[in-house]
């Protein structure tokens, strides 16, 4: 905290004011005070406080009003609103506004001082800290592709080598990595680039309706086909179409996509027509396909036809020197989208950002400003607003539960999670965390579920077809005996 701190104390009962001036004053404390919002303004104007404490009711004005004064004239102003009425309304409303805290009159006596001191050190890390000067052109804010780092240059090498070309392209690299925006780039820079891109997930569409989704259907060839569907491949004619998470997808869909690639044809579900189509496929997985294709998951031919040009996203712990570049884009981003104001980050934060391992790679490096942009009280993001490891930017699984579906039987709770996290600890320090905690999470969610698959793929977030795999691949029906 600052040697010499000052705090301007509104309200317009004199009494209180010299209640609270004698609990705050202190040898580097000044203490001035106000009983009116419009007096209030100017000494604001004048002494720039390190803190103001308001009354939310005052005259000519509101408490709120002189709130929004202030942080209109310095948007990193600490102000703490207190009221003897306060509604629940007036509360959200404050916090909205930026107040950095609202306290209830007859809490002042426990807490006034507590807060007052986490106000004023808050401000005065505000002021010691420092930001680092923006680097990103207007160039690589229209890409959304971000990085100086040398495997990142090697990818942008690769994307400029083959978008003039037709050839597939498998992306491969850790959930989050940023593949599907590595296939929109080659997207761009290719002669398809005035055609529509159309992007899939295969593990995110149930087996039996991935078909019609590729190739369309026709009127009455299922139960629910009420209408003729136009397919990916249709919409995407001419263009590019991206088939994320292809490892995905299944054992009898992939020889339908070979057909594809081979013949440029293919059929609607239920129709005799055939049809054609001039697609460019990129296709993209975190999982390890040439390990699928050995133990007859993955069809062998279709690899090859994919595998044309193959691009190897790194994690983002393996680019440490983007991070601050990635942290300048989204924040210039959630500004835009959000409708935020642009936030500064300080160096301070920056090397947090930096020291952090992201198991959730690019997408929780961006979940995560998102969410301190949201929470943020000042212009200048420091150490204390980057929401680390919390559930809002953990990656799959971890960041399904509680994704709105029905109420699970045995949610994952916080005890369960430390449970999992200490296990952790005990294994190999080598071990990559990400797919462990996939496996454990699936394991307890067969455990809770007396290993029913609807229930513990609803428990998890996922389609039952990405459980299956889950299951298949970590070996968990062995190992409950489960059949």
């Amino acid at each position: 905290m600052d040697k010499s701190q000052t705090i301007l104390l509104v309200d317009p009962e004199t009494d209180f004011l010299e209640w609270a001036q004698h609990q705050l004053e202190t040898p580097t404390t000044r203490v001035i005070t106000a009983t009116k919002a419009d007096d209030a303004y100017k000494i604001f104007c004048r002494e720039s406080p390190d803190l103001l404490i308001t009354e939310t009711h005052l005259v000519p004005f509101s408490g709120l009003e002189l709130l929004v004064k202030a942080r209109q004239r310095d948007p990193n102003s600490m102000v703490i609103l207190i009221s003897a009425w306060g509604t629940t309304q007036t509360v959200i409303e404050s916090m909205k506004l930026g107040a950095f805290d609202f306290i209830r009159k007859e809490s002042l006596p426990f807490n006034l001082k507590m807060v007052v001191d986490a106000a004023l050190t808050s401000q005065a890390e505000l002021r010691a800290a420092t930001t680092f000067k923006p680097q990103l052109t207007v160039e690589q804010y229209q890409d959304s592709i971000v990085g100086q780092s040398s495997a990142m240059q090697q990818v942008f090498k690769l994307v400029g080598r083959v978008s003039h070309s037709d050839a597939p392209v498998m992306i491969t690299g850790e959930s989050g990595s940023g593949k599907e925006l590595v296939a929109r780039a080659i997207h761009h820079y290719s002669q398809r680039s005035t055609k529509d891109f159309v992007a899939i997930n295969c593990a995110a569409i149930p087996e039996q309706l991935l078909e019609s989704e590729l190739f369309g259907h026709e009127k009455g060839s299922f139960t629910g086909a009420i209408a003729q569907r136009v397919g990916r491949f249709e919409q995407s004619n001419g263009g590019t179409l991206f088939l994320d998470e292809i490892g995905d997808m299944p054992f009898p869909v992939q020889g339908k996509i070979l057909r594809v690639l081979q013949e440029g044809e293919f059929s609607r579900v239920g129709g005799n027509e055939t049809l054609h189509t001039d697609v460019r496929i990129i296709a993209a997985t975190n999982q390890n396909l040439e390990q699928a294709v050995s133990e007859k998951k993955f069809r062998e031919d279709l690899f090859y036809r994919l595998n044309v040009v193959r691009i190897q996203l790194p994690p983002l712990r393996q680019r440490v020197e983007d991070i601050r570049l990635l942290a300048e884009y989204f924040l210039q981003k959630v500004a835009v989208q959000k409708r935020l104001p642009r936030l500064r980050i300080s160096e301070d934060a920056v090397r947090v950002l930096e020291s952090y391992p992201w198991p959730g790679n690019v997408r929780e490096l961006e979940n995560t400003l998102q969410r301190a942009s949201v929470l943020a009280t000042s212009d200048l993001l420091l150490p204390k607003d980057i929401p680390l490891g919390t559930a809002s930017s953990q990656p799959d699984s971890a960041a399904a539960v509680g994704n709105g579906a029905a109420q699970p039987a045995a949610p994952l709770t916080t005890e369960s999670a430390i449970e999992v996290l200490l296990k952790a600890a005990q294994i190999d320090p080598n071990v990559e965390l990400l797919p462990w905690l996939e496996r454990e999470f699936t394991l307890y969610a067969m455990k809770a579920t007396k290993g029913n698959q609807v229930k513990a793929a609803k428990l998890l977030g996922l389609t039952r077809a990405t459980l299956r795999k889950r299951i298949d691949r970590f070996g968990i029906t062995r190992e409950l005996n489960i059949q």
